[in-house]
C-alpha cells in the first residue's frame, strides 16, 4: 500500500499526541482521512485539509460501529483503520475502583474490539487495520496491573484476529511503542504518574507507525521502534 492516493482511511483517537500525526502524515501522501474523536472542537483544531470529522465516545456500545459506517458512507470504501485512542490509569490493583476499570476496559480493549468487528465486514480487499497497544502488553507494570492487562487483552485480540483477517485479504497490525511524550500520563483517568524517564519523540514513533502501516508488517514491538 505504497501508493494511497484516493484511498480511505479511518484514524480513531486523531486528537491524540500519535493519532493526530498520521492522520496527517496519511492526508499529505494523499489519502482520504476520516478523523475521529470525543471532542469536535479539538477535531477541528487539526487543521487537516479535507479531512472528515466524526464526533464519537467509545465508551458508547454503538459509537465504534456508527464511526466505521460514517466513514465509509462518506469515502465509499475504508481501506484502513487505525485505531490511536486510549486511556491510563496508574495506582495498585487494589486503588482501582470498579468505574476506572470500566473505562480502561472500555476504550482501551472492548473500542478495539468493536470497531475490528465493524470494520472487518466493509473493508476492501488489501486493506489494513492497525492497533497501537503499549510496551506494558509485553512488559506489565506494578501500580499499572489493569492497564497492563487491558493492553495485553488487546494485543492478544490482535494477533487472534490476524489469522482471521487473512481470509479477507486485510493485514492486522499490532504496534506497541515504548513510552512515548504524548502526554497521555498526564491526562491519566486515575491516580499520578510514576517518574518517567523521557520518552520518544511522538515524531519519530508516527513516521514509524505509518511505515509499518503501510509496509508489509504484522507486529511492531516495543524494540523496533
Amino acid at each position: 500500500m505504497s501508493d494511497i492516493s484516493g484511498k480511505a482511511f479511518l484514524v480513531v483517537g486523531a486528537t491524540g499526541a500519535l493519532g493526530s500525526r498520521i492522520a496527517r502524515l496519511l492526508a499529505d501522501r494523499g489519502a482520504d482521512v476520516t478523523v475521529s474523536g470525543r471532542s469536535a472542537d479539538a477535531l477541528e483544531g487539526l487543521g487537516i485539509d479535507g479531512a472528515h470529522a466524526v464526533t464519537a465516545d467509545l465508551r458508547e456500545p454503538d459509537a465504534p460501529r456508527s464511526v466505521v459506517a460514517a466513514a465509509v458512507e462518506r469515502h465509499g470504501r475504508l481501506d484502513g483503520l487505525v485505531i490511536a485512542a486510549g486511556v491510563v490509569a496508574f495506582g495498585a490493583v487494589t486503588d482501582i475502583d470498579d468505574d476506572t476499570v470500566d473505562d480502561l476496559l472500555l476504550i482501551d480493549f472492548l473500542a478495539p474490539l468493536r470497531l475490528i468487528r465493524a470494520a472487518l465486514p466493509v473493508m476492501e480487499a488489501g486493506g489494513v487495520i492497525l492497533g497501537i497497544s503499549a510496551v506494558v502488553a509485553e512488559k506489565p507494570l506494578p501500580n499499572m496491573a489493569v492497564y497492563s492487562a487491558a493492553k495485553a487483552a488487546t494485543a492478544a485480540l490482535f494477533t487472534a484476529v490476524r489469522g482471521e483477517a487473512r481470509r479477507r485479504k486485510i493485514r492486522v497490525v499490532d504496534v506497541r511503542p515504548p513510552h512515548t511524550e504524548t502526554g497521555l500520563a498526564n491526562r491519566a483517568i486515575a491516580g499520578e504518574p510514576p517518574k518517567l524517564p523521557t520518552g520518544l519523540d511522538p515524531d519519530a514513533v508516527a513516521d514509524r507507525i505509518v511505515e509499518a502501516l503501510l509496509g508489509k508488517e504484522t507486529d511492531v514491538p516495543s524494540d523496533a521502534f
